[in-house]
């Protein structure tokens, strides 16, 4: 039963194959099957007119020397013949008429001295008769004409080409000028017949090779025009994949030329506009990063003062003027998001070049978002949904920025309280309840309103702002764009949605292991310490 399935398949794979590939030639088999049908067209036409017009010379030429042949021989022969022959008479008379060069069948029709019909032939009583002669042939040969200036004789030779059990013959009959006996010639025409055959067959293998030379004409035809059509492809591909020192060779002056110097022309465009781009991109990613390092000297100094404020805010002593302190405190809070913001744009920064790297280790997902959650004083605003033991080879520092993110924008954007749950999933337990691979799944749900469906393909963009009428805000607008460049270098992925339940919820997926697997000496040894990994 194994075996029969795995015919079948093959033979299903095969005619998929077989499909496919008259599909990848569909332009090549267009052009072999019109050459075909103009090759074929031509032939056939061609033939049929040569099979006609040599069909009708050969009959002529042989019906008219037979019918002279017998009109001599009824002249000469049996215009001797008394006005009364008797049967022997016209019997012999017959018989040498027969023996001309033409060689056909007489039958004689006479009168003998009571006005009783008297019949001759060279065939013996076997021979020609007059009931193989057609009624209408008859009846023409015997009708008597008026003479007149223009027809001179009151009788004349009639024919007709008939078929009897598939062979063709000609028939004629005639009376002799002045009176006397009847004459009826029988030919027989399969010698032509046999002649006309082997010309049809002729022509039918000339017209099978002039097809089949038409197709391999096509072949070679389609394969000098598919060819620059398939490298005209090839480099499309190619260029499609970033390879924009992709040219293609130009020879001739037709118009595959023409689109070949074009493609280059759009190449040469093209590589141009991508380099003068990236030329671009990197002056504005080294001017971002030049600026953002320029700034954290004097935003140290200007933080060290805003702190020493803040102490004064906070102190009991009340030195600070109430008239002053909201300046103060604005002062604070924008100096904050100032530095926070030079910090996000010199990760965007290394994100950007590539530089970003992972510095992995191997923690407990629970204890990693708890101490995420309290280091921000979360705690009473969150709940969190994640059994111990659930452990990860990733990131830690970068781990902690995505969540602080995801929370931190819930908490800022949604509604209290925000529940955090971990799961494993496609990964197979063990005995210890660890998994041995699967993907980390992380889910922030928040009891908002929900994410608008116009702002949901744009939450992760830079800079995105969900009201045009409040485009200054407390965040950056850098911080779930940061979050998703943080999973992505881990190889995973954050979604957005709306819950049926109301408010958004943000989907974490990272694998398990972002890097080689954890020797077992020493996840023993980090699973017996019960402690989450330093951040680095």
């Amino acid at each position: 039963m194994t075996g029969t399935q795995g015919g079948v398949r093959g033979w299903v794979a095969a005619r998929k194959g077989a499909w496919s590939r008259l599909r990848f030639t569909s332009l090549r088999l267009r052009l072999v099957v019109v050459f075909g049908l103009v090759a074929l067209t031509a032939a056939v036409f061609a033939s049929g007119i040569a099979y006609w017009l040599n069909r009708e010379a050969v009959l002529t030429r042989t019906q008219d020397a037979v019918l002279r042949d017998f009109q001599q021989e009824m002249q000469n022969r049996a215009g001797a013949l008394p006005e009364y022959p008797t049967q022997d008479e016209l019997q012999h008379i017959a018989g040498q008429m027969a023996n001309s060069s033409q060689r056909f069948s007489v039958l004689l029709v006479g009168e003998d001295a009571d006005g009783k019909a008297v019949y001759g032939n060279s065939g013996g009583l076997s021979g020609f008769s007059l009931q193989e002669v057609p009624a209408s042939l008859r009846a023409a040969v015997n009708k008597e004409q008026d003479v007149t200036a223009g027809n001179k004789s009151p009788y004349h030779l009639y024919w007709q080409r008939v078929v009897d059990d598939g062979t063709p013959y000609l028939v004629a009959g005639t009376k002799v000028i002045g009176g006397g006996p009847t004459g009826y010639m029988l030919k027989s025409l399969e010698p032509e017949a046999k002649d006309l055959n082997s010309l049809a067959w002729s022509l039918g293998i000339a017209t099978g090779l002039a097809l089949i030379g038409a197709a391999l004409l096509a072949q070679a035809a389609a394969t000098t025009v598919l060819k620059p059509v398939h490298r005209l492809g090839v480099a499309a591909r190619r260029l499609g994949e970033g390879k924009l020192d992709t040219r293609l060779r130009v020879s001739g002056t037709d118009e595959l030329a023409d689109l070949s110097r074009t493609f280059n022309r759009a190449a040469e465009a093209l590589e141009k506009r991508v380099a003068d781009m990236a030329a671009r991109d990197d002056a504005s990613r080294r001017f971002v990063a030049d600026m953002s390092h320029e700034l954290r000297t004097p935003l140290t100094a200007i933080t060290a003062v805003t702190e020493v404020l803040e102490e004064e805010l906070e102190a009991e002593t009340g030195s600070m003027d109430p008239m002053i302190e909201p300046a103060v405190r604005l002062v604070v809070s924008e100096t904050r998001r100032l530095n926070d913001l030079v910090e996000n744009l010199m990760e965007v920064t290394r994100f950007d070049a590539g530089t970003a790297k992972l510095v992995v280790d191997y923690v407990d997902i629970a204890d990693q978002i708890t101490a995420c959650i309290d280091a921000r004083a979360w705690l009473d605003a969150v709940e969190l949904d994640a059994e111990r033991g659930i452990h990860a080879r990733i990131d830690p520092r970068r781990l902690d920025v995505i969540l602080a993110n995801l929370i931190g924008n819930a908490l800022k954007h949604g509604g209290s309280p925000v529940r955090v749950s971990v799961r494993v999933a496609d990964g197979n337990e063990g005995a210890d309840g660890d998994a041995d691979g699967g993907e980390l799944v992380i889910s922030v749900r928040d009891h908002g309103p929900g994410i608008p469906e116009d702002v949901l393909p744009h939450v992760f963009d830079r800079f995105y702002k969900a009201s045009a009428s409040r485009p200054r805000s407390e965040g950056s607008g850098l911080g779930l764009s940061i979050a998703l460049e943080n999973a992505h270098i881990h190889g995973g992925e954050i979604t957005a949605a709306n819950s049926p339940e109301g408010g958004a919820v943000f989907t974490l997926r990272l694998p398990r292991d972002t890097s080689e697997p954890v020797p077992e000496a020493e996840k023993a040894e980090e699973d017996g310490s019960d402690s989450k990994g330093d951040a680095s």
